[in-house]
């Protein structure tokens, strides 16, 4: 019988008086929990689940039996892991307020915006000019649309696509990630001026992504998906969908570092989206803050989702602002460090509004005490 532990914080806070100290910071983010869920899993199903208070906690765990004991302490530091900035090139993306990262398809076909920006280098690089104005941190450059359905694209395709509107971005001195799972792209893209590897199969789609990751030393963002080969979206079956792909991430970051990339390099993704239904999104919204356990930073890219539109009597892909910005606040709340997005102005401006009202809270309830 295999046994594996998990912990969930299921009370945050929005500073550490509220709870008069009792709480700890996730993932060096601006937000803090006071209670947990210690839940344990065998054979794939929950046998036992705890609350516990902050405080509480080293009891807890050290009352553990020996097969889960260390792995529930490493969830448990990880939790207050303070995550260094991401370096990129001239740039660096700090880790310790929510970051945006703007999307630049150069596509025929995807979902939000395909064919906008494939045709004219003129008009992507204007569209990529103005997110960088508006507060991007990042601007993150695909050109393969992974849509459920959407056709593979030639290697040749993807490079045309991609590094003329690289080079254009690396000229402006702008921080880039490259959207590819193909190692040809990643490196071509890194030499023309990417600094991250953004990459939807979590470097499996080709086994030599993980040697070109490790030799490259920059930051790779490593993303749930279900399936394997073209279709990503494929065998989306879950017992439990947060601790499976809990799980899944946390053997990719593994696999990652026995590569040889840097802890410090590795962001996670959950992969909203991909192979999962609209309920299994749900679920792993509700639990960003438990991703917080795998000691590494967060990246969400829940802009436009197809989930918006079922929530919402099926608006198109371009009215689905309202759903993006919700789900981002979400994100920002749980502590998510980066939130990829389309609609950047807004996604920043709701950052700043989020960030100022985090700001008081650190004041406000001292000075209600003191008053």
């Amino acid at each position: 019988m295999s046994q594996s532990v998990y912990l969930r914080p299921i009370a945050l806070a929005q500073s550490p008086q509220s709870e008069e100290g009792d709480a700890i910071r996730l993932g060096g983010a601006m937000v803090w929990a006071s209670r947990f869920a210690v839940i344990v899993r065998q054979d794939g199903a929950v046998i036992s689940a705890q609350r516990v208070a902050a405080p509480d906690m080293p009891a807890m765990l050290g009352a553990l039996p020996d097969g889960l004991a260390g792995d529930a302490q490493a969830q448990w530091a990880a939790f207050a892991k303070a995550h260094p900035p991401i370096a990129c090139g001239q740039r660096t993306i700090r880790m310790d307020q929510p970051q945006i990262m703007g999307i630049l398809n150069v596509t025929p076909d995807s979902f939000s915006d395909g064919g906008q920006f494939l045709d004219d280098p003129d008009v992507a690089n204007e569209h990529a000019a103005g997110m960088l104005e508006a507060g991007a941190a990042i601007i993150d450059v695909g050109g393969e649309s992974t849509r459920p359905g959407a056709a593979a694209v030639w290697e040749g395709d993807e490079l045309k696509r991609v590094i003329p509107a690289i080079e254009r971005l690396a000229a402006s001195g702008a921080a880039i990630s490259i959207d590819t799972r193909r190692p040809a792209v990643m490196e071509a893209a890194l030499e023309a001026g990417a600094h991250i590897i953004n990459d939807v199969s979590a470097l499996r789609h080709d086994p030599r992504s993980l040697e070109l990751a490790a030799r490259a030393q920059v930051p790779v963002i490593l993303m749930h998906a279900p399936g394997e080969g073209e279709d990503l979206h494929a065998d989306g079956a879950y017992g439990d969908v947060v601790l499976d792909v809990f799980d899944w991430l946390k053997t990719r970051r593994d696999a990652a570092i026995d590569a040889g990339i840097a802890g410090d390099n590795i962001i996670l993704d959950p992969g909203i989206g991909f192979g999962k239904s609209v309920a299994d999104n749900l679920a792993l919204m509700n639990a960003l803050p438990m991703f917080h356990a795998l000691g590494q930073p967060i990246l969400l890219g829940a802009s436009r989702k197809r989930m918006i539109g079922a929530l919402s009597n099926e608006a198109p892909a371009h009215r689905r602002l309202g759903g993006s910005l919700t789900l981002a606040a979400r994100a920002m709340d749980a502590g998510v460090h980066l939130l990829r997005v389309h609609d950047v102005a807004e996604t920043v401006q709701a950052a700043h509004v989020w960030r100022g009202m985090r700001d008081a809270a650190l004041t406000d309830f001292s000075q209600m005490v003191a008053d």
